[in-house]
Protein backbone atom coordinates (compact mmCIF):
# COMPACT_ATOMS: atom_id res chain seq x y z
CA UNK A 1 0.00 0.00 0.00
CA UNK A 2 1.55 3.38 -1.14
CA UNK A 3 1.67 6.40 0.57
CA UNK A 4 -0.97 8.30 -1.47
CA UNK A 5 -3.21 5.51 -0.75
CA UNK A 6 -2.45 5.87 2.72
CA UNK A 7 -3.43 9.56 2.76
CA UNK A 8 -6.48 8.54 0.59
CA UNK A 9 -7.88 6.66 3.67
CA UNK A 10 -7.76 9.85 5.96
CA UNK A 11 -10.67 11.28 4.17
CA UNK A 12 -14.16 10.43 5.24
CA UNK A 13 -16.02 11.17 1.86
CA UNK A 14 -19.08 9.99 3.34
CA UNK A 15 -19.35 12.15 6.25
CA UNK A 16 -20.44 15.46 3.82
CA UNK A 17 -23.50 16.31 5.25
CA UNK A 18 -21.91 16.35 8.58
CA UNK A 19 -19.60 18.73 8.07
CA UNK A 20 -22.59 21.00 6.52
CA UNK A 21 -24.27 20.77 9.88
CA UNK A 22 -21.49 20.52 12.69
CA UNK A 23 -19.95 24.28 10.65
CA UNK A 24 -23.17 25.70 10.14
CA UNK A 25 -24.88 24.85 13.35
CA UNK A 26 -21.67 25.77 15.53
CA UNK A 27 -21.67 28.94 13.82
CA UNK A 28 -25.76 29.47 14.55
CA UNK A 29 -24.86 28.70 18.08
CA UNK A 30 -22.23 31.65 18.40
CA UNK A 31 -25.02 33.79 16.75
CA UNK A 32 -27.16 33.46 19.01
CA UNK A 33 -24.79 33.84 22.15
CA UNK A 34 -23.35 37.12 20.53
CA UNK A 35 -26.68 38.18 20.45
CA UNK A 36 -27.01 36.89 24.12
CA UNK A 37 -23.75 39.24 25.18
CA UNK A 38 -25.06 42.18 23.28
CA UNK A 39 -28.67 42.43 25.07
CA UNK A 40 -27.14 41.07 28.61
CA UNK A 41 -23.65 41.64 29.26
CA UNK A 42 -24.06 45.47 29.72
CA UNK A 43 -26.71 44.24 32.60
CA UNK A 44 -24.94 42.09 34.25
CA UNK A 45 -21.37 42.36 33.83
CA UNK A 46 -20.67 45.99 31.81
CA UNK A 47 -19.43 48.84 33.29
CA UNK A 48 -22.62 49.65 35.77
CA UNK A 49 -23.71 45.45 35.95
CA UNK A 50 -24.28 43.78 38.91
CA UNK A 51 -20.67 42.03 38.33
CA UNK A 52 -18.74 44.55 36.99
CA UNK A 53 -16.22 43.54 34.61
CA UNK A 54 -13.73 46.66 34.42
CA UNK A 55 -13.19 45.87 38.51
CA UNK A 56 -12.83 42.11 37.59
CA UNK A 57 -10.07 43.00 34.96
CA UNK A 58 -8.24 45.39 37.37
CA UNK A 59 -8.61 42.40 40.55
CA UNK A 60 -7.49 39.45 38.12
CA UNK A 61 -4.31 38.60 35.67
CA UNK A 62 -4.11 37.63 31.88
CA UNK A 63 -3.03 34.44 33.29
CA UNK A 64 -5.93 34.12 35.15
CA UNK A 65 -8.62 35.10 32.87
CA UNK A 66 -7.24 36.10 29.26
CA UNK A 67 -9.40 38.06 27.41
CA UNK A 68 -8.59 40.88 24.26
CA UNK A 69 -10.17 43.05 26.54
CA UNK A 70 -7.06 43.67 28.53
CA UNK A 71 -5.26 45.17 25.47
CA UNK A 72 -7.71 47.31 24.55
CA UNK A 73 -7.07 51.07 25.13
CA UNK A 74 -9.91 50.98 27.74
CA UNK A 75 -9.65 47.91 29.37
CA UNK A 76 -13.37 47.33 28.64
CA UNK A 77 -16.38 49.32 27.81
CA UNK A 78 -20.19 48.54 27.04
CA UNK A 79 -19.21 50.37 23.41
CA UNK A 80 -16.24 48.02 23.02
CA UNK A 81 -18.74 44.75 24.24
CA UNK A 82 -20.80 45.29 21.40
CA UNK A 83 -18.60 46.12 18.85
CA UNK A 84 -16.81 42.69 19.45
CA UNK A 85 -20.36 40.99 19.14
CA UNK A 86 -21.57 42.77 16.30
CA UNK A 87 -17.98 41.74 14.58
CA UNK A 88 -19.16 37.92 16.29
CA UNK A 89 -22.32 38.08 14.67
CA UNK A 90 -21.39 38.59 11.24
CA UNK A 91 -19.00 35.82 11.01
CA UNK A 92 -21.32 33.32 12.60
CA UNK A 93 -23.70 34.51 9.68
CA UNK A 94 -20.92 34.15 7.12
CA UNK A 95 -20.57 30.59 8.17
CA UNK A 96 -24.50 30.17 8.46
CA UNK A 97 -24.36 31.54 4.85
CA UNK A 98 -21.71 28.71 3.69
CA UNK A 99 -19.07 31.79 2.97
CA UNK A 100 -15.93 29.92 3.68
CA UNK A 101 -17.05 26.94 3.16
CA UNK A 102 -17.19 27.94 -0.22
CA UNK A 103 -13.14 28.95 -0.17
CA UNK A 104 -9.64 27.04 -0.31
CA UNK A 105 -10.02 24.42 2.14
CA UNK A 106 -8.26 26.08 5.20
CA UNK A 107 -10.72 29.03 4.71
CA UNK A 108 -13.12 27.95 7.57
CA UNK A 109 -9.79 28.10 10.36
CA UNK A 110 -9.77 31.30 11.16
CA UNK A 111 -13.43 32.64 10.49
CA UNK A 112 -14.02 29.74 13.67
CA UNK A 113 -10.96 30.82 15.22
CA UNK A 114 -11.68 34.45 16.00
CA UNK A 115 -15.42 33.40 16.64
CA UNK A 116 -13.69 31.72 19.16
CA UNK A 117 -11.06 34.10 20.49
CA UNK A 118 -13.94 36.63 20.34
CA UNK A 119 -16.56 35.01 22.60
CA UNK A 120 -13.71 33.44 24.51
CA UNK A 121 -12.67 37.09 25.54
CA UNK A 122 -16.69 37.43 26.75
CA UNK A 123 -16.75 34.53 28.11
CA UNK A 124 -13.59 34.58 30.45
CA UNK A 125 -14.69 37.92 32.19
CA UNK A 126 -18.01 36.73 32.55
CA UNK A 127 -17.60 35.31 36.07
CA UNK A 128 -20.67 33.48 38.02
CA UNK A 129 -23.06 34.34 34.98
CA UNK A 130 -20.94 32.13 32.51
CA UNK A 131 -19.53 29.59 34.87
CA UNK A 132 -21.64 26.77 32.81
CA UNK A 133 -20.51 23.82 30.86
CA UNK A 134 -22.31 25.12 27.62
CA UNK A 135 -20.03 27.62 27.42
CA UNK A 136 -17.07 25.89 27.13
CA UNK A 137 -18.37 23.43 25.08
CA UNK A 138 -19.32 26.46 22.34
CA UNK A 139 -16.23 27.36 22.93
CA UNK A 140 -14.26 24.09 22.49
CA UNK A 141 -16.58 22.93 19.55
CA UNK A 142 -15.58 26.68 17.68
CA UNK A 143 -12.06 25.68 18.10
CA UNK A 144 -12.58 22.33 16.22
CA UNK A 145 -14.69 22.06 13.49
CA UNK A 146 -12.92 24.81 11.36
CA UNK A 147 -10.27 22.06 10.71
CA UNK A 148 -13.19 19.87 9.11
CA UNK A 149 -12.20 22.16 5.93
CA UNK A 150 -13.97 23.98 2.91
CA UNK A 151 -15.95 21.83 0.08
CA UNK A 152 -12.61 21.85 -1.63
CA UNK A 153 -11.65 19.12 0.46
CA UNK A 154 -13.46 16.09 1.79
CA UNK A 155 -14.31 15.95 5.61
CA UNK A 156 -10.95 14.50 7.87
CA UNK A 157 -11.57 11.30 9.39
CA UNK A 158 -9.44 12.12 12.01
CA UNK A 159 -11.47 15.07 12.54
CA UNK A 160 -14.98 13.28 12.56
CA UNK A 161 -13.22 10.45 14.71
CA UNK A 162 -11.84 13.88 17.44
CA UNK A 163 -15.79 15.11 17.55
CA UNK A 164 -16.76 11.53 18.25
CA UNK A 165 -14.66 11.49 21.12
CA UNK A 166 -16.07 15.18 22.06
CA UNK A 167 -19.35 13.43 22.24
CA UNK A 168 -18.00 10.68 24.34
CA UNK A 169 -16.33 13.16 26.70
CA UNK A 170 -20.30 14.93 26.85
CA UNK A 171 -22.09 12.06 27.00
CA UNK A 172 -20.44 9.57 28.82
CA UNK A 173 -19.04 12.18 31.33
CA UNK A 174 -22.32 13.23 32.32
CA UNK A 175 -23.25 9.46 32.77
CA UNK A 176 -20.62 8.72 34.98
CA UNK A 177 -20.96 12.20 36.89
CA UNK A 178 -24.54 11.38 37.61
CA UNK A 179 -23.44 7.35 38.61
CA UNK A 180 -20.76 8.41 40.87
CA UNK A 181 -22.52 11.49 42.10
CA UNK A 182 -26.39 10.77 43.45
CA UNK A 183 -28.13 8.00 44.97
CA UNK A 184 -31.22 8.76 43.20
CA UNK A 185 -29.78 8.47 39.68
CA UNK A 186 -28.39 4.73 40.85
CA UNK A 187 -31.94 3.87 42.24
CA UNK A 188 -33.56 5.31 38.77
CA UNK A 189 -35.91 7.48 41.11
CA UNK A 190 -33.90 10.76 39.63
CA UNK A 191 -36.49 11.70 36.83
CA UNK A 192 -39.41 11.70 39.51
CA UNK A 193 -37.77 14.81 40.45
CA UNK A 194 -36.33 16.07 37.52
CA UNK A 195 -39.11 17.53 35.41
CA UNK A 196 -40.58 19.78 38.64
CA UNK A 197 -36.67 20.72 39.88
CA UNK A 198 -34.72 21.62 37.00
CA UNK A 199 -33.87 25.13 36.52
CA UNK A 200 -35.76 26.88 33.94
CA UNK A 201 -39.24 24.61 32.91
CA UNK A 202 -41.11 25.09 29.79
CA UNK A 203 -44.59 24.46 28.73
CA UNK A 204 -44.60 20.18 28.80
CA UNK A 205 -42.39 19.98 32.06
CA UNK A 206 -45.55 19.48 34.32
CA UNK A 207 -47.01 16.78 32.01
CA UNK A 208 -43.44 14.89 31.80
CA UNK A 209 -43.28 15.42 35.82
CA UNK A 210 -46.89 14.37 35.72
CA UNK A 211 -46.29 10.92 33.96
CA UNK A 212 -46.10 7.54 36.15
CA UNK A 213 -43.27 6.55 37.90
CA UNK A 214 -42.81 3.53 35.70
CA UNK A 215 -42.43 5.70 33.31
CA UNK A 216 -40.16 7.82 35.02
CA UNK A 217 -37.88 4.83 35.94
CA UNK A 218 -37.70 3.89 32.06
CA UNK A 219 -36.10 7.62 31.56
CA UNK A 220 -33.45 7.00 34.00
CA UNK A 221 -32.65 3.71 32.42
CA UNK A 222 -32.46 4.80 28.96
CA UNK A 223 -30.26 7.87 30.11
CA UNK A 224 -27.75 5.72 31.62
CA UNK A 225 -27.84 3.11 28.35
CA UNK A 226 -27.58 6.43 26.36
CA UNK A 227 -24.90 8.53 28.13
CA UNK A 228 -22.67 5.24 29.15
CA UNK A 229 -22.80 2.62 26.22
CA UNK A 230 -24.04 4.49 23.45
CA UNK A 231 -21.66 7.42 23.16
CA UNK A 232 -18.67 3.90 22.52
CA UNK A 233 -20.24 2.90 19.77
CA UNK A 234 -19.72 5.63 18.10
CA UNK A 235 -16.03 4.27 16.62
CA UNK A 236 -17.76 1.41 15.51
CA UNK A 237 -18.58 0.56 11.88
CA UNK A 238 -21.66 1.82 10.08
CA UNK A 239 -24.71 1.36 10.71
CA UNK A 240 -23.66 1.24 14.48
CA UNK A 241 -22.21 4.73 14.64
CA UNK A 242 -25.10 6.02 13.06
CA UNK A 243 -27.78 4.59 15.34
CA UNK A 244 -25.49 5.35 18.26
CA UNK A 245 -25.52 9.21 16.90
CA UNK A 246 -29.34 8.69 16.16
CA UNK A 247 -29.81 7.61 19.98
CA UNK A 248 -28.15 10.38 21.09
CA UNK A 249 -30.01 12.50 19.47
CA UNK A 250 -33.42 11.60 20.08
CA UNK A 251 -32.23 11.93 23.74
CA UNK A 252 -31.06 15.26 23.27
CA UNK A 253 -34.56 16.06 22.09
CA UNK A 254 -36.41 14.98 24.69
CA UNK A 255 -34.67 17.59 26.89
CA UNK A 256 -34.95 20.09 24.77
CA UNK A 257 -39.14 19.52 24.39
CA UNK A 258 -39.40 19.62 28.10
CA UNK A 259 -37.06 22.25 29.57
CA UNK A 260 -34.49 25.05 28.90
CA UNK A 261 -30.78 24.27 29.27
CA UNK A 262 -29.68 27.27 26.59
CA UNK A 263 -27.85 25.55 23.60
CA UNK A 264 -26.55 22.75 25.84
CA UNK A 265 -28.62 20.05 23.82
CA UNK A 266 -28.39 21.35 20.89
CA UNK A 267 -24.60 21.79 20.97
CA UNK A 268 -24.30 17.92 21.71
CA UNK A 269 -26.78 17.14 19.06
CA UNK A 270 -24.70 18.77 16.98
CA UNK A 271 -21.46 16.95 17.92
CA UNK A 272 -23.31 13.78 17.47
CA UNK A 273 -23.87 14.20 14.03
CA UNK A 274 -20.45 13.42 13.28
CA UNK A 275 -21.27 9.72 13.84
CA UNK A 276 -23.97 9.92 10.83
CA UNK A 277 -23.00 9.19 7.46
CA UNK A 278 -23.89 10.35 4.77
CA UNK A 279 -25.54 7.02 3.76
CA UNK A 280 -27.31 6.69 6.51
CA UNK A 281 -29.15 9.74 5.65
CA UNK A 282 -29.89 8.89 2.21
CA UNK A 283 -31.27 5.18 3.84
CA UNK A 284 -33.56 7.55 5.93
CA UNK A 285 -34.54 9.49 3.17
CA UNK A 286 -36.08 6.28 1.31
CA UNK A 287 -32.46 6.29 -1.31
CA UNK A 288 -29.96 3.48 -2.11
CA UNK A 289 -27.09 3.70 -0.81
CA UNK A 290 -23.28 1.93 -0.58
CA UNK A 291 -22.55 -1.21 1.38
CA UNK A 292 -21.70 -0.21 5.55
CA UNK A 293 -19.10 -2.21 7.82
CA UNK A 294 -16.30 -4.06 7.44
CA UNK A 295 -16.97 -5.13 3.91
CA UNK A 296 -16.78 -1.55 2.34
CA UNK A 297 -13.82 -1.11 4.51
CA UNK A 298 -11.75 -3.66 2.84
CA UNK A 299 -13.10 -2.72 -0.43
CA UNK A 300 -11.96 1.51 -0.02
CA UNK A 301 -8.49 -0.36 1.03
CA UNK A 302 -7.81 -2.43 -1.74
CA UNK A 303 -9.58 0.03 -4.25
CA UNK A 304 -10.33 3.40 -3.64
CA UNK A 305 -12.47 4.75 -5.62
CA UNK A 306 -11.76 8.72 -6.55
CA UNK A 307 -14.83 9.00 -8.34
CA UNK A 308 -16.95 8.12 -5.26
CA UNK A 309 -14.54 10.19 -3.21
CA UNK A 310 -15.17 13.18 -4.86
CA UNK A 311 -19.21 12.82 -5.22
CA UNK A 312 -19.17 12.49 -1.39
CA UNK A 313 -17.32 15.49 -0.32
CA UNK A 314 -17.72 17.63 -3.48
CA UNK A 315 -14.25 18.67 -3.69
CA UNK A 316 -11.15 16.87 -5.37
CA UNK A 317 -10.43 13.05 -5.66
CA UNK A 318 -7.95 13.10 -2.46
CA UNK A 319 -6.98 16.32 -0.13
CA UNK A 320 -3.22 17.69 -1.27
CA UNK A 321 -0.67 16.20 1.38
CA UNK A 322 -0.03 19.62 3.02
CA UNK A 323 -3.55 19.70 4.69
CA UNK A 324 -3.22 16.03 5.80
CA UNK A 325 -0.31 16.37 7.54
CA UNK A 326 -1.75 19.92 8.88
CA UNK A 327 -4.74 17.97 10.48
CA UNK A 328 -2.58 14.99 11.42
CA UNK A 329 -0.21 17.37 13.29
CA UNK A 330 -3.76 19.39 14.87
CA UNK A 331 -5.57 16.22 16.25
CA UNK A 332 -2.42 14.99 17.46
CA UNK A 333 -2.10 17.77 19.36
CA UNK A 334 -5.70 17.95 20.76
CA UNK A 335 -5.12 14.11 21.86
CA UNK A 336 -2.42 15.36 24.04
CA UNK A 337 -4.51 18.16 25.24
CA UNK A 338 -7.82 15.56 26.17
CA UNK A 339 -5.01 13.49 28.29
CA UNK A 340 -6.39 14.87 31.34
CA UNK A 341 -9.80 14.41 30.22
CA UNK A 342 -9.71 10.79 29.59
CA UNK A 343 -7.91 10.09 33.15
CA UNK A 344 -10.96 12.45 34.72
CA UNK A 345 -13.84 10.08 32.97
CA UNK A 346 -12.41 7.41 34.81
CA UNK A 347 -11.29 9.11 38.11
CA UNK A 348 -13.05 7.77 40.98
CA UNK A 349 -12.91 11.98 41.97
CA UNK A 350 -14.34 12.75 38.52
CA UNK A 351 -14.42 16.83 37.99
CA UNK A 352 -17.63 18.35 36.48
CA UNK A 353 -17.08 21.34 33.87
CA UNK A 354 -13.29 21.53 34.35
CA UNK A 355 -10.63 23.05 32.22
CA UNK A 356 -7.45 21.50 32.45
CA UNK A 357 -5.88 24.35 31.06
CA UNK A 358 -6.17 28.04 30.54
CA UNK A 359 -7.42 27.83 26.87
CA UNK A 360 -10.39 25.93 27.48
CA UNK A 361 -9.22 22.76 25.65
CA UNK A 362 -10.14 19.35 26.09
CA UNK A 363 -12.40 19.57 29.24
CA UNK A 364 -14.51 17.83 31.45
CA UNK A 365 -18.23 17.66 31.04
CA UNK A 366 -21.04 17.25 32.57
CA UNK A 367 -24.36 18.01 34.62
CA UNK A 368 -26.75 16.99 37.37
CA UNK A 369 -24.51 15.28 39.58
CA UNK A 370 -26.87 16.00 42.08
CA UNK A 371 -30.62 15.57 42.00
CA UNK A 372 -32.88 18.38 43.76
CA UNK A 373 -36.09 16.57 45.08
CA UNK A 374 -37.81 20.06 46.53
CA UNK A 375 -38.41 22.97 44.43
CA UNK A 376 -37.63 26.45 46.08
CA UNK A 377 -38.13 29.83 44.42
CA UNK A 378 -37.09 33.46 45.93
CA UNK A 379 -39.80 36.23 45.32
CA UNK A 380 -38.27 39.62 45.23
CA UNK A 381 -41.11 42.06 46.17
CA UNK A 382 -41.14 45.74 46.46
CA UNK A 383 -43.87 48.30 47.67
CA UNK A 384 -44.51 52.32 47.41
CA UNK A 385 -46.01 52.20 50.93
CA UNK A 386 -43.20 53.30 53.16
CA UNK A 387 -44.58 51.40 56.39
CA UNK A 388 -45.08 48.12 54.66
CA UNK A 389 -48.23 47.33 55.73
CA UNK A 390 -49.71 46.91 51.96
CA UNK A 391 -48.94 47.02 48.26
CA UNK A 392 -46.88 44.53 48.23
CA UNK A 393 -45.46 43.14 44.35
CA UNK A 394 -43.79 40.58 42.96
CA UNK A 395 -41.29 41.34 40.23
CA UNK A 396 -41.58 38.73 37.33
CA UNK A 397 -38.96 37.77 35.69
CA UNK A 398 -38.66 35.94 31.92
CA UNK A 399 -38.21 32.47 32.77
CA UNK A 400 -38.29 31.30 36.15
CA UNK A 401 -41.04 30.38 37.87
CA UNK A 402 -42.78 32.82 40.03
CA UNK A 403 -46.68 33.84 39.61
CA UNK A 404 -48.49 30.83 40.09
CA UNK A 405 -50.51 30.77 36.91
CA UNK A 406 -48.03 31.05 34.83
CA UNK A 407 -46.78 28.61 32.72
CA UNK A 408 -42.91 28.37 31.79
CA UNK A 409 -41.83 29.81 28.43
CA UNK A 410 -39.67 28.12 25.51
CA UNK A 411 -36.79 29.70 25.62
CA UNK A 412 -33.46 27.53 24.81
CA UNK A 413 -31.32 27.80 22.83
CA UNK A 414 -31.53 31.82 23.98
CA UNK A 415 -30.28 32.06 27.49
CA UNK A 416 -32.30 34.19 30.34
CA UNK A 417 -28.78 33.98 32.35
CA UNK A 418 -30.22 36.35 35.81
CA UNK A 419 -33.32 33.73 35.86
CA UNK A 420 -31.21 31.01 35.52
CA UNK A 421 -28.97 32.06 38.54
CA UNK A 422 -32.27 32.96 40.58
CA UNK A 423 -32.97 29.24 40.81
CA UNK A 424 -28.97 28.65 42.08
CA UNK A 425 -30.29 31.33 44.72
CA UNK A 426 -32.82 29.60 46.12
CA UNK A 427 -30.02 26.87 46.36
CA UNK A 428 -28.45 29.29 48.66
CA UNK A 429 -26.94 31.55 46.32
CA UNK A 430 -28.85 34.58 47.76
CA UNK A 431 -25.97 34.89 49.65
CA UNK A 432 -24.00 36.10 46.83
CA UNK A 433 -22.40 39.73 45.43
CA UNK A 434 -24.98 38.97 42.43
CA UNK A 435 -27.81 38.42 44.46
CA UNK A 436 -27.30 41.23 46.70
CA UNK A 437 -26.50 44.01 43.93
CA UNK A 438 -29.64 42.62 41.90
CA UNK A 439 -31.57 44.14 45.58
CA UNK A 440 -29.56 47.24 45.45
CA UNK A 441 -30.51 48.05 41.74
CA UNK A 442 -34.16 46.92 42.14
CA UNK A 443 -34.67 48.89 45.19
CA UNK A 444 -33.29 51.92 43.57
CA UNK A 445 -35.26 51.69 40.84
CA UNK A 446 -32.31 50.99 38.05
CA UNK A 447 -33.58 50.35 34.50
CA UNK A 448 -30.60 48.40 33.17
CA UNK A 449 -31.32 45.59 34.82
CA UNK A 450 -35.15 45.97 35.01
CA UNK A 451 -35.17 45.62 31.24
CA UNK A 452 -34.02 42.26 31.87
CA UNK A 453 -37.59 41.22 33.39
CA UNK A 454 -40.89 41.52 33.00
CA UNK A 455 -43.52 43.89 33.15
CA UNK A 456 -42.16 46.10 35.99
CA UNK A 457 -44.60 46.42 38.89
CA UNK A 458 -43.78 50.31 39.99
CA UNK A 459 -43.83 51.45 36.12
CA UNK A 460 -40.15 52.68 36.50
CA UNK A 461 -40.48 54.05 40.02
CA UNK A 462 -38.27 52.96 43.24
CA UNK A 463 -40.14 50.93 45.52
CA UNK A 464 -40.26 52.42 48.99
CA UNK A 465 -39.22 48.79 50.76
CA UNK A 466 -37.65 45.67 48.91
CA UNK A 467 -37.60 42.37 50.49
CA UNK A 468 -37.21 38.60 49.10
CA UNK A 469 -39.18 35.93 50.36
CA UNK A 470 -38.23 31.67 49.54
CA UNK A 471 -41.13 29.50 48.94
CA UNK A 472 -41.75 26.03 47.95
CA UNK A 473 -43.49 25.33 44.73
CA UNK A 474 -45.02 22.10 43.42
CA UNK A 475 -46.90 21.45 40.11
CA UNK A 476 -50.44 21.68 40.61
CA UNK A 477 -52.24 18.22 39.83
CA UNK A 478 -55.07 17.55 37.22
CA UNK A 479 -57.32 17.48 40.23
CA UNK A 480 -55.79 20.78 41.69
CA UNK A 481 -56.50 22.62 37.91
CA UNK A 482 -60.48 20.81 37.70
CA UNK A 483 -61.18 22.24 40.87
CA UNK A 484 -60.18 25.59 40.10
CA UNK A 485 -61.80 25.24 37.06
CA UNK A 486 -65.31 24.47 38.44
CA UNK A 487 -64.66 27.06 40.91
CA UNK A 488 -64.49 29.71 38.18
CA UNK A 489 -61.13 30.28 39.07
CA UNK A 490 -57.68 30.42 36.50
CA UNK A 491 -56.01 26.67 36.73
CA UNK A 492 -52.84 26.98 38.64
CA UNK A 493 -50.27 25.62 37.04
CA UNK A 494 -47.92 26.07 40.51
CA UNK A 495 -48.62 25.93 43.69
CA UNK A 496 -46.54 27.88 46.35
CA UNK A 497 -46.71 27.10 50.32
CA UNK A 498 -43.98 27.80 53.32
CA UNK A 499 -43.18 31.49 52.95
CA UNK A 500 -40.27 32.60 54.47
CA UNK A 501 -38.47 36.01 54.66
CA UNK A 502 -35.03 35.70 53.51
CA UNK A 503 -34.37 39.60 53.38
CA UNK A 504 -36.64 41.88 55.74
CA UNK A 505 -37.65 44.86 53.93
CA UNK A 506 -35.01 47.76 53.13
CA UNK A 507 -35.15 50.79 51.61
CA UNK A 508 -32.20 51.62 49.24
CA UNK A 509 -33.65 54.52 47.54
CA UNK A 510 -31.06 56.79 49.18
CA UNK A 511 -27.96 54.06 47.56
Amino acid sequence: MDAATVFALLDAPDYGIAREVLQRGFALLFLIAFLNAWNQFPALLGEKGLLPAPRFLALTTAKQAPSLFRWARTPYSDRNLRIVCGLGMALAATVVLGLPQAGPAWAPIPVFLLMWWLYFSISAIGQRFYGFGWESLLLEAGFLVGFLGSHAVAPPLLMILLLRWFTVRVEFGAGMIKMRGDRSWRDLTAMNYHHQTQPMPNPLSRRAHLMPTWWHKGETLGSHIVQLIAPWLLFLPQPIASFAATAIIITQLALVITGNYAWLNWATILLACAGISDSFFRWILGGPFPGWGIDSLISRIADPSPAEAAAGSGGPAQSPLWWVLLIIAFVAWQCVLNVSALRNLFSPRQLMNAHFNRWGLGNAYGAFGSMSEVRHEIAIEGTLDPSGTDGWREYVFKGKPGEVHRRGPVVAPYHLRLDWLMWFAALGDYRDAWFLALIERLGTGDPLIRRLLGPDPFDGQAPALIRARMFTYRYATSAERRAAKQAGETPPWWVRSDPRVILRPVDLRGR
